[in-house]
């Protein structure tokens, strides 16, 4: 039980880890705005743009400056802290 915990955990994680790069990159495809338009900026869009619209409703831009792909990568990796933190818990009390 506890090895198929931690799979389920390293799967997770990873998923996690691979989203966070991924919004990275289209975040950072913003300052070359025709990236968009390539065949991976509309795959990148359709993967990342539902999570960022939520952040983008709630944080308004100051100036022409979006923080909301910040706060949308620190809410992310919070996440994957109290994934971590709940599989340890887990693990610890089969244990």
């Amino acid at each position: 039980m506890a090895q198929l915990l931690m799979m389920l955990y390293k799967i997770l994680s990873g998923a996690l880890e691979i989203y966070s790069v991924l919004l990275i990159i289209y975040i950072l495809m913003s300052w070359f705005p025709t990236a968009y338009d390539s065949t991976f900026g509309r795959l990148l869009t359709t993967i990342c743009e539902p999570y960022l619209a939520v952040f983008r409703r709630i944080i308004p831009p100051i100036g022409m400056i979006s923080f909301s792909g910040i706060v949308a990568l620190i809410v992310l990796n919070l996440a994957r802290y109290g994934l971590s933190a709940l599989f340890t818990l887990l693990f610890r009390l089969l244990i």
